[in-house]
């Protein structure tokens, strides 16, 4: 495992982790400030595709300045490993709220739809689109403040960056890789405010190919929310991105026009207050319950040069997902699940950068908190494809410290232009005679080992994760991850379980696109159980 940190921190816990890296709570040496530092695993840091998208994460946080939007220190990349110095919060993500409460009052929900709309709405007037709002990026703060993190799959209004997102929260048009947009964000707000409301996702499809039709086509459900907040619902889930309010800016005025006739001019107060109860609920969840956060709050901010133009990708005819082959599109979408496996360590210096001009404190906002399934909310994916051109020697870099004496006035982040569409060439067939799985279980993790016969191009290869009372039983899904591979035996893919019913752990590995044998399963007895029957 790897052990670099980023230099001058001295950090005291792990806050989380996901499939593509982990965050940890430190302090800063020099002026006691306690940070999330978000790290690109290890096994990823070798990929140039995942390296560029964590570069043009720590870009984009350089260019947001609000108070819902998380704060940036600085980036760090050095032959040891990369990461992303960020402003640390105490604060639980909205679905570990939800997971304990169910559901919340409609003022609670408006609130945490309005705080992270708030953070959208700076990342929409920037040009940029999150593509994945869900309840693991929602941060709610001790006080009730929500506010958004993760801009992992993040991409430029009007690019073409492929089909990326978490498949209950994406709109219609995400789903068919048509350009991103605000309201494409607009339309996973408003269905985590559903989710918020009614402690259910608005569509419940067993699998991508459902879920696909039913985003598509499917009656928007507002006859579940309350009736005050059914016009948010039926706007926010329209199903043409411009029947919908045009970005986060614009819905926040209706929200705040329902929410004040339906509630009163105290809307907002009260559902702080009833939001930061439910929090309240889950003390240990928050970074403070291991290590209370000390220091002051000084905000520094990385300037990086504008990236290049984005190479599109686009399925083809809108036909497909409606004729039932959502789930190949589907499976190319980047998942946060908790996969994280292991790759042979590398000598190979790697280009470190970290331009980093100190500026005036700024507001505080959030980190990426630990989730309920204990993932840190870190997304990179290799769905876009932007990349920093700078770079220096290939030694440790250090920059400014986050201190609150710093007087420099920052440089502004240039903002990526929209450019117009190119159409890449066409690609090498790519055949897959057969894919294999088997797998191990242990008390709380799975691990399985995918074998691939394939040719042509890298092979996008998904698991899906179960937790049943038999053997093959496929009913209780616990999770996903996706990873692209060439023929061969793949490194081992780790799983830990985020549901304690269950007495055997299944894995299901598909290929994209579709494998001669069309997928393989494999189920273990857990450990902690006896045999059970069937």
């Amino acid at each position: 495992m790897n052990t670099w940190a980023v230099p001058g921190y001295t950090e005291s816990r792990e806050l989380g982790a996901g499939g593509s890296g982990r965050v940890v709570l430190a302090v800063h040496d020099a002026t006691g400030t306690a940070v999330a530092v978000k790290y690109l695993a290890d096994r990823l840091r070798h990929d140039p595709a995942f390296v560029r998208e964590f570069r043009a994460e720590a870009r984009l946080l350089g260019g947001l300045h609000s108070p819902y939007v998380v704060g940036l220190y600085e980036y760090v990349e050095a032959p040891g490993g990369a990461a992303i110095v960020m402003e640390l919060v105490d604060g639980i993500s909205l679905r570990a709220v939800l997971k304990r409460s169910g559901a919340t009052d409609p003022e609670a929900a408006l609130v945490v739809l309005k705080g992270s709309l708030l953070g959208l709405a700076e990342a929409h007037r920037a040009g940029v689109v999150h593509r994945d709002y869900k309840p693991e990026n929602v941060l709610v703060a001790q006080d009730g403040s929500s506010k958004l993190v993760d801009f992992g799959i993040a991409a430029g209004r009007g690019t073409q960056p492929g089909v990326a997102g978490t498949p209950a929260y994406m709109a219609p048009e995400q789903w068919q890789g048509e350009p991103a947009s605000p309201a494409a964000d607009v339309y996973a707000a408003t269905a985590t405010f559903f989710e918020c409301l009614t402690g259910r996702k608005p569509f419940a499809g067993e699998n991508f190919a459902e879920l696909a039709v039913q985003h598509i086509e499917a009656p928007v459900p507002e006859s579940e929310a309350p009736e005050p907040v059914r016009p948010l619902i039926r706007r926010g889930l329209a199903k043409r991105p411009e029947q919908r309010p045009e970005n986060a800016d614009a819905f926040v005025v209706e929200l705040e026009g329902v929410a004040r006739a339906a509630y009163g001019p105290e809307w907002e107060e009260r559902g702080q207050r009833k939001l930061a109860a439910l929090a309240a609920l889950l003390p240990l969840l928050f970074p403070s319950a291991g290590a209370p956060a000390a220091g002051t709050t000084a905000l520094a901010t990385t300037v990086l040069p504008p990236p290049p133009p984005p190479v599109s990708w686009r399925p083809g005819r809108r036909g497909w997902i409606a004729a039932g082959t959502a789930l190949v599109l589907g499976a190319v979408l980047v998942f946060t699940a908790e996969a994280i496996g292991a790759s042979p360590d590398s000598t190979s210096a790697v280009s470190a950068f970290a331009t980093t001009s100190a500026g005036p404190p700024g507001s505080a906002a959030p980190s990426s908190g630990p989730s309920p399934s204990g993932s840190a909310s870190t997304s990179p994916s290799p769905s876009a494809s932007v990349s920093p051109s700078a770079s220096v020697s290939p030694s440790t870099s250090t920059s400014p410290s986050p201190s609150p004496s710093a007087s420099a006035s920052p440089t502004p982040t240039p903002t990526p232009t929209p450019t117009p569409t190119k159409t890449p060439a066409p690609k090498p067939t790519v055949v897959v005679g057969s894919v294999s799985v088997s797998l191990r279980a242990g008390t709380s993790v799975g691990q399985a080992t995918v074998s691939l016969d394939a040719k042509g191009e890298p092979v996008t290869v998904v698991l899906e994760w179960f937790l049943g009372n038999y053997a093959g039983d496929l009913r209780v899904a616990d999770g996903s991850n996706s990873l692209t591979a060439r023929s061969g035996t793949l490194p081992p893919q780790s799983h830990t379980f985020t549901r304690g019913a269950g007495c055997y752990l299944s894995v299901r590995v598909t290929t994209v696109p579709a494998a001669g044998n069309t997928s393989d399963t494999a189920t273990q007895l857990i450990p902690r159980c006896q045999e059970v029957p069937r």
